[in-house]
C-alpha cells in the first residue's frame, strides 16, 4: 500500500507565497514522476507541475515563472514553491505519483490540501 501525505496549504494574500510538501510512503520500489494538480470548484483537475526521477520538469503555462517544483528522491518527497500567488490560484491541490509498488504500476493520489488566495 502506498500513501501520499500533503502539507503546507492555507490562506494567503495576493502576491504572497506558500510551499506545499508531499511525502510518499509504503511499499515503493521506484517513483517515475511526482507532480501537483489542482481543482477549483466546478472545474476539472488540471496539472500544475510535474518532475521526473531524473529531474526534468514541466509546468502549466499559468504558473510558469511563479511556481517551482522540486524533489528529494531519498525522502520520496516533492515540493511546490508558489510565489506571486493570485486569486485564480485558489483550489484544492493534489499530489500525484506514478510509481512501481510490488511490481505493480500505481497512480497514487494524496487527499488534497486547500490553497486560498484572498485579501
Amino acid at each position: 500500500q502506498v500513501q501520499l501525505v500533503e502539507s503546507g496549504g492555507g490562506l494567503v494574500q495576493p502576491g504572497g507565497s506558500l510551499r506545499l510538501s508531499c511525502a510518499a510512503s509504503g511499499s515503493i520500489f521506484i517513483i517515475y514522476t511526482m507532480g501537483w494538480y489542482r481543482q477549483a470548484p466546478g472545474k476539472q483537475r488540471d496539472l500544475v507541475a510535474r518532475i521526473t526521477s531524473g529531474g526534468s520538469t514541466n509546468y502549466a503555462d499559468s504558473v510558469k515563472g511563479r511556481f517551482t517544483i522540486s524533489s528529494d528522491n531519498a525522502k520520496n518527497t516533492v515540493y511546490l514553491q508558489m510565489n506571486s500567488l493570485k486569486p485564480e490560484d485558489t483550489a484544492v491541490y493534489y499530489c500525484n505519483a506514478d510509481l512501481l509498488s510490488a511490481l505493480v504500476r500505481v497512480d497514487a493520489w494524496g487527499q488534497g490540501t486547500q490553497v486560498t488566495v484572498s485579501s
